[in-house]
């Protein structure tokens, strides 16, 4: 089954409008690792590097987990895959399968979703211990939207480099 990604709004309230460009970004990076089996979400950039589709999946798992869960909601929790906070880690797809990075990153989608819904407003501010800094979740929003986008594009290339395909 192919993922849709959801429409962006033209017109609309800051916060919804944010929202709806998370989800898409977040629909993006699932709609590149459409098909492929868990060898081909696996391959690697050009090695040395990790890098990987499911790498970018596990990545960002913990990138969710960290700014939604750890930072506004204050949540005292390790990383997904590393008890030791070591955000190198998720990229290492090694005998990683697609069903545990995707169980995991849907999961932690679903809390981000949760705490930006119960949250009053996008000027909520809670700290980032790792920063040393206070920040919005308006911020968080626009971070992540960032930090999608930037990784949709490596998954670009390796989505081509995996199978040729280009525009998925």
């Amino acid at each position: 089954m192919a993922t849709e990604r959801p429409d962006v709004p033209l017109i609309a309230g800051e916060r919804e409008t944010l929202r709806q460009f998370l989800d898409y970004h977040r629909a993006t990076l699932a709609w590149k690792c459409d098909g492929l089996t868990d060898e081909q979400l696996r391959e690697r950039s050009m090695p040395p590097s990790t890098l990987s589709l499911l790498g970018l999946v596990r990545h960002m798992c913990e990138v969710e987990r960290t700014w939604f869960r750890k930072v506004i909601a204050g949540e005292d929790i390790t990383l997904v895959w590393s008890p030791d906070n070591d955000y190198q880690v998720a990229y290492d797809a090694t005998g990683a399968t697609r069903a545990d990075a995707f169980t995991a990153w849907q999961a932690e989608v679903e809390h981000a979703r949760r705490i930006e819904r119960e949250a009053e407003s996008l000027d909520v501010v809670a700290h980032n211990p790792r920063w040393g800094s206070d920040v919005s979740l308006r911020f968080v929003m626009l971070h992540l939207i960032h930090e999608y986008a930037r990784h949709n594009g490596h998954a670009d290339l390796l989505r081509e480099g995996v199978d040729g395909v280009t525009g998925a």
